[in-house]
C-alpha cells in the first residue's frame, strides 16, 4: 500500500475488495463489490467500543482518546467514496489535461517564485529537485489551495470500521491519535482528504512518522498549516528515503523507429542508454540522450501514443503513488515548471478509457484464453500488461500492452 493518496488518482492506482467466497456463481466481480454493505451508525457505535481497547494497548491515552473520538461520527459517503473510485478512471491524456494544465503550470511557476528561498534550502539538503517537490505539491493540494477540509480521526475511523481494508486504516488511526497525543496538531487541525491523508503534500499518518520534517525549526513537524515549509520539507525527505538520484531526470519524451520491438516495452524491461540508442530511441527534440543509468520504454497511451524513456526517479516517486499516470504527471508537471515544453506526440483521443465491469471482464477472458493476468481485480498492472501483451503476440498485433476496448472485443 503506498504512502500517499492523491484526490483526483485514486482510481487508478488502487486495487480492488477482496471477493467474498460466499457470492453467487452468476454475479460479476464489480457486482459483488457494489452489494457488499455499507455500515450503520450502531456497528460504528459498537467498533468504537471494541477499539478502545486496542488504542490503549497500543499506548494511546485514555484522555487522547476521550477528546479525539468525541465528534467522530460514521460517514457513510467516505465509504462509498472508497468502493467506488475505480467507477472513474481517465485515460492518460484526459488525466494529464487537468493535472497539467496551463492554470497549473502558470500557477506552479507563481508557488515556486513565492516559496524560491525555502524551495532552493529543500533540494540543497535533501537533493531532490525543487521543481519535483512543487510538482507533488501542486497535484497533492494544488499548491496548498485545497488540502481537505474532512476530520482526519473521522475519516480513518470510518474506513477502520468499515471491512473492506479495515486492518491498514486502524494502523493509520492509531497513528494519527499518536500525532495528536505528540502535540504536533489539535484534534480540531488535523483534517485532510476523505482517505486520512492530510496536509499541502497529502501524508497518510504512519508516513508523517516515518519521514515528517520540522524545517522550520519550531518544533513541530506541520504539515497542515498554511505554511508549506516542513511539508515541502517532509516530501523531499520521503524521496530522499527511496534512493532519489540527484541530478537525473525522471524521464524524458522520446521517438521510437519503424520496426521498432514493441515487447521491449514496460519497466519490466531495462537496458543502459546505450542499448536503447543502438535500437534507434532518441529524444523527442533532438540533441543528447541523458544517461541516468539504466532505463526502460513507457508507452502509457499504447503504440500510438507518446513514448518515455524513465530512469530510477521515476520508481522513486512512484513511492508515492504507483499510478504511472501519476509519476508521468509528476515528471512532465516538473519539466513544464523548470521551462520545458508540453508533450510533442499526439494521444489516440478517440479512444475511451475502460469502465471497471469492462477492465474485470478483461482479465477474467485473458485468464480464460491463457493469458494468466494474475487475478481479477480490474487494475490494469504490469501483471494485466504482460498479458495482454501475450495476447497481441499470439493474435499478429503490436504488443504494447495498452487495455483497450479493441482488446476486449477481440477476446469476446
Amino acid at each position: 500500500m503506498r504512502a500517499f493518496l492523491l484526490f483526483g488518482l485514486l482510481c487508478l492506482a488502487q486495487p480492488l475488495a477482496a471477493q467474498s467466497p460466499n457470492t453467487s456463481e452468476s454475479e460479476t466481480p464489480a457486482q459483488r463489490i457494489e452489494m457488499k454493505p455499507i455500515g450503520t451508525e450502531q456497528g460504528f457505535a459498537e467498533w468504537l467500543t471494541a477499539f478502545r481497547p486496542r488504542a490503549q494497548d497500543a499506548g494511546i491515552a485514555s484522555d487522547v482518546l476521550d477528546r479525539a473520538l468525541a465528534q467522530a461520527r460514521f460517514n457513510p459517503k467516505i465509504v462509498e467514496r472508497d468502493r467506488n473510485q475505480s467507477e472513474f478512471t481517465k485515460t492518460i491524456w484526459e488525466y494529464l489535461d487537468t493535472a497539467v494544465s496551463e492554470d497549473r503550470v502558470a500557477n506552479g511557476k507563481r508557488a515556486l517564485a513565492r516559496h524560491d528561498d525555502v524551495l532552493r534550502s529543500i533540494e540543497t539538503a535533501y537533493g531532490v529537485d525543487r521543481h519535483v517537490v512543487a510538482a507533488i505539491w501542486g497535484l497533492e493540494s494544488a499548491y496548498g489551495s485545497f488540502r481537505g477540509d474532512i476530520s482526519t480521526i473521522e475519516a480513518l475511523a470510518t474506513l477502520a470500521y468499515d471491512a473492506r481494508r479495515a486492518a491498514f486504516f486502524e494502523e493509520q488511526l492509531i497513528a494519527a491519535l499518536k500525532i495528536i497525543a505528540n502535540g504536533d496538531v489539535t484534534v480540531q487541525a488535523m483534517r485532510g482528504s476523505w482517505a486520512g491523508a492530510m496536509g499541502h503534500t497529502q501524508f497518510m499518518p504512519t508516513s508523517w512518522w516515518a519521514h515528517a520534517v520540522d524545517s522550520d525549526g519550531d518544533g513541530k513537524r506541520d504539515v497542515w498549516s498554511d505554511d508549506p515549509t516542513d511539508a515541502l520539507a517532509s516530501a523531499a525527505a520521503y524521496l530522499q528515503h527511496w534512493g532519489w538520484t540527484p541530478g537525473a531526470l525522471w524521464g524524458l519524451e522520446i521517438t521510437l523507429p519503424e520496426g521498432f520491438d514493441y515487447d521491449q516495452t514496460t519497466e519490466r524491461v531495462k537496458k543502459p542508454v546505450a542499448d536503447w540508442l543502438a535500437m534507434g530511441v532518441r529524444p523527442v527534440g533532438g540533441g543528447d540522450m541523458p544517461d541516468h543509468g539504466l532505463a526502460s520504454v513507457l508507452l502509457p497511451g499504447g503504440a500510438r501514443g507518446a513514448a518515455f524513456l524513465i530512469f530510477s526517479n521515476f520508481q522513486v516517486i512512484e513511492r508515492y503513488n504507483t499510478a504511472d499516470a501519476y509519476v508521468i504527471a509528476i515528471g512532465h508537471l516538473a519539466d513544464r515548471l523548470r521551462g520545458g515544453p508540453a508533450i510533442q506526440a499526439t494521444w489516440p483521443r478517440e479512444l475511451r478509457a475502460l469502465r471497471l465491469d469492462e477492465r474485470m471482464e478483461l482479465q477474467e477472458r485473458l485468464g480464460a484464453a491463457g493469458f494468466d493476468p494474475q487475478g481479477v481485480d480490474g487494475r490494469i498492472g504490469p501483471n494485466t500488461i504482460a498479458a495482454v501483451k501475450a495476447f497481441q503476440r499470439a493474435n499478429g498485433r503490436v504488443p504494447d500492452g495498452y487495455a483497450s476496448l479493441e482488446i476486449l472485443q477481440a477476446l469476446r
